[in-house]
């Protein structure tokens, strides 16, 4: 796959700048720590100051990835140069990994290998990042080989391509565990049997799911998802016209999730008459069992079916979401329900889509859902109800343009001058984050913070404070999903970050 080009460059000098930041947020950090700086401290240092940098490629000592899974140590980097590397399979089981193209994507074309009969690569450490690597044509004789299977504690995947393996990703049910993908591309993932898919993710605790396209997956979903809690933001989802995939978005065992901004198309040969399915195989996760849907654009090219499908026994609050063509809104209504300011049309056309013969479901004033929309809030536990973002084509964001008059659907009407791409900084930061023992909120040292609340994914208070320090303690959380709510004089803001 051509990285879009030209742009590639771009995203490439942008993504340095993000590493020369995220260094020198930990630096900060690590000063911050002096007053409790010990002896034990020290190995921790130590093993980040001997981190090596391995370059593989063409022309280098080590020419494929494979050579170096095994000589690889915590915390070091792998550098694969931009090219072809055939029937080139490893497993990782280091921690605190770095794995990225450079220069481009590196396509790990397996030519139908597997390692260990599992996948393109078997990630076996904690605290993986891979970047910038397009895994194609994995397939093992129990029709569920992968591009990447997931062994370890905390993925982050970006900027990747999968696709024509039998699953894009598989990730295992390891907890505590989270899952990061952001600014990747799954195509054609599936052995056609309806139990593989471009995303199939188990019971870990948390699906971070951001400016991806997942597309065209055979017969199975575009996303399968057993987390606890699935946080699904500024996507695509789509089979477009040729596609037979089953649902959009399959999430089968409730929990917590929120779909944001998202857009998601079935088109007229889908496997499945619904898009999106929440707690359909039974509702085993941790609850409170909670679907909110806010400011989606749904888009169901056949004349049957729904656009969720649900237990009556969960909450689902739904604002703000075009949901065009189909037949209907659910299958059957939840007995607790929270809809208002969704715009619903049987007939496509009359959206006032910018082309939706081309999948451009962009809006303008003409339309019926500009100006429709109304603040939602914040979710039961406190997470906000809120498009940032909006979804750019193909795998990218941009900032969506904020106003008083919010439009349903995934697109605003107004223009913004964000940076297809690149998110603009927030004025705060978590860091570390994912983090451990204490974290410290960066940023913005004019404002006045009245006070701090940490509440867990449920909702549930964990930390509370009236003062203005802005180092706090998290020694004593569980691993997990946490939201960081700071009080100012003006208002509040909201953050996320991940307790290890």
């Amino acid at each position: 796959m051509d990285l879009r080009g030209a742009a590639l460059i771009d995203v490439r000098e942008l993504q340095l700048v993000e590493y020369a930041l995220d260094l020198l947020g930990i630096q900060r950090y690590l000063f911050s720590m002096r007053p409790s700086f010990t002896l034990l401290t020290l190995p921790l240092l130590l093993n980040a100051a001997q981190a090596t940098t391995w370059t593989v490629g063409p022309g280098q000592t080590y020419t494929t990835p494979s050579q170096v899974s095994t000589l690889v140590g915590n915390g070091d980097t792998v550098n694969i140069l931009a090219g072809v590397y055939p029937s080139d399979v490893a497993r990782w089981q280091a921690d605190d990994l770095v794995l990225r193209g450079v220069g481009g994507l590196a396509h790990l074309e397996s030519n139908g290998n597997a390692w260990g009969g599992k996948a393109i690569w078997v990630i076996q450490g904690d605290r993986t990042s891979v970047e910038w690597i397009e895994f194609s044509e994995c397939e093992v004789p129990d029709d569920n080989g992968a591009g990447i299977r997931q062994e370890g504690r905390d993925l982050t995947v970006r900027h990747c391509y999968f696709h024509h393996n039998q699953n894009g990703i598989l990730a295992g049910t390891v907890n505590p565990s989270s899952l990061r993908i952001e600014y990747c591309e799954f195509a054609y993932n599936g052995f056609g049997d309806g139990f593989t898919h471009n995303l199939y993710i188990n019971n870990i605790d948390s699906l971070i799911f951001r400016f991806n396209y997942s597309h065209h997956a055979i017969v199975g979903h575009e996303l399968k998802s057993r987390a606890y809690v699935n946080v699904i933001e500024y996507n695509r989802f789509s089979n477009e016209a040729d596609g037979n995939a089953s649902r959009e978005i399959d999430l089968p065992n409730g929990g917590q999730s929120y779909l944001i901004g998202n857009v998601i198309q079935q088109g007229p040969q889908g496997e499945n008459s619904n898009l999106v399915g929440f707690g359909m195989e039974g509702l085993n996760n941790p609850g409170p069992h909670e679907l909110y849907a806010v400011n989606n654009t749904l888009v169901n090219e056949k004349s049957v079916g729904s656009f969720f499908q649900t237990p009556v026994t969960v909450y689902f609050k739904a604002f703000n979401n075009i949901l065009a063509g189909g037949e209907s809104f659910m299958t059957s209504w939840p007995t607790s329900i929270d809809t208002l300011a969704n715009l619903r049309s049987t007939a496509i056309a009359t959206v006032g889509f910018n082309e939706a013969s081309s999948y451009d479901y962009r809006i303008d004033t003409s339309s019926p859902a500009h100006n429709l929309g109304v603040p939602a809030g914040l979710a039961n536990g406190g997470y906000p109800l809120a498009a940032w973002s909006e979804y750019v084509h193909p795998s990218a964001g941009v900032e969506r343009c904020q106003r008083a008059l919010l439009d349903a659907g995934a697109f605003e009407t107004c223009t913004s001058t964000a940076i297809s791409g690149v998110q603009a900084p927030p004025p705060f930061q978590v860091v570390p984050n994912p983090a451990r023992g204490h974290i410290t909120l960066t940023g913005n040292k004019d404002a006045l913070i009245t006070g701090m609340v940490i509440r867990d994914a449920q909702g549930r208070l964990m930390h509370h404070s009236n003062d203005a320090d802005r180092r706090v303690d998290i020694s004593t959380l569980a691993p997990g999903l946490y939201l960081l709510t700071v009080s100012l004089g003006e208002g509040s803001r909201t953050l996320r970050f991940l307790a290890e």
